[in-house]
């Protein structure tokens, strides 16, 4: 194992898997020449100049267009769209061509394309440069959507992605580049289907993706070291497909479930996973289950109100109390 940043894990990745197979391409803003704006890029045009490591302009549409396209013809391109706020303009490519062409073309065409992009929101970028689209690509058919919460995932789901048939969607937390964790020396794949246990636990499930897993895991410590409390923290890293087994069986062990989103609650992961809780094991819970949210306005720029606006440990803390009778 080292320890390496979360970049370090995304450029790690890309850099072997492009050393493997030539057919392995990024295109984006700023990507080559700047090494891309969180670095997940850097050296890689020096390495393997500007045929393979595409400069683009600020062109969303264009560039994811030209990917898919190229997707088609074998080549296995991996977009990094700048910020998710932008990824809007790329949707009609994404969503019309890149989901669909393998249920259109009946298994003729595939589209072995991943589209990296951060977003969240990161201090002070206002509501423009602080979206959280996770939900709208999980609800994409044809995609698939990881979210990785640390370095060694980042790493891992790149890996897998870059080589999987389907075109899968990384949504990266712009918070997260600069955190640090352990990545197995030797090669290292992950499923982009499944979660996993961030914290064993007995009395409550607090579920999580990307970042809201750190505030689980946060107020899982408290919890145990304040209250007694023994919170197990899942970590849906695959967001499409949920992994409905994994969700059920945790509920199944603990009777109750908060789930934590960064985003705003309306049509969210939240829902989802109420849904599956509710379809799978509804007679095995204790207490309703419970989500927090972001709350559902434009994310401000003035910094203090940019956090309240975040759902917080305490909420956790607060949420879990109250399913104990204890609020």
């Amino acid at each position: 194992m080292s320890q390496i940043m979360f970049w370090e894990a995304l450029r790690r990745a890309q850099d072997e898997e492009m050393e493997r197979d030539p057919m392995v391409i990024c295109m984006g803003e700023d990507i080559g020449v700047a090494g891309g704006t969180y670095k997940a890029t850097n050296g890689l045009y020096d390495k393997y100049g500007p045929e393979r490591v595409m400069d683009t302009p600020i062109s969303e549409n264009g560039f994811t267009g030209l990917a898919i396209g190229a997707s088609f013809l074998g080549v296995r391109p991996v977009v990094e769209i700048m910020s998710v706020n932008f990824a809007w303009l790329a949707m009609d490519q994404i969503f019309n061509s890149a989901a669909k062409v393998r249920y259109m073309s009946g298994g003729q065409l595939e589209a072995p394309v991943v589209i990296r992009s951060p977003g969240g929101t990161a201090h002070q970028l206002g509501a423009q440069h602080s979206a959280r689209m996770e939900k709208v690509f999980m609800g994409i058919a044809g995609l698939r959507v990881v979210t990785p919460s640390n370095p060694r995932q980042a790493y891992g789901l790149l890996k897998s992605a870059i080589r999987c048939n389907d075109p899968v969607f990384i949504n990266e937390h712009e918070l997260m580049y600069n955190m640090k964790g352990d990545v197995p020396d030797d090669e290292y794949f992950m499923s982009l289907e499944g979660s996993e246990v961030a914290r064993d636990g007995r009395d409550v499930t607090l579920f999580g993706y990307n970042i809201s897993v750190h505030w689980a895991l946060a107020a899982a410590e408290v919890l145990s070291k304040q209250h007694a409390i023994e919170a197990e923290v899942i970590d849906l890293y695959s967001l499409a497909p949920l992994d409905r087994a994994g969700i059920a069986a945790s509920v199944r062990k603990t009777h109750r479930a908060v789930i934590i989103e960064e985003a705003e609650a309306p049509v969210g992961v939240g829902s989802e996973v109420m849904a599956i809780i509710n379809e799978e094991c509804f007679f095995e819970l204790d207490a309703a289950p419970v989500r927090l949210s972001a709350l559902n306005i434009p994310i401000p720029y003035a910094h203090v109100l940019e956090k309240a606006v975040m759902p917080k440990t305490d909420d956790i803390v607060k949420a879990v109390l109250k399913m104990h009778g204890r609020g």
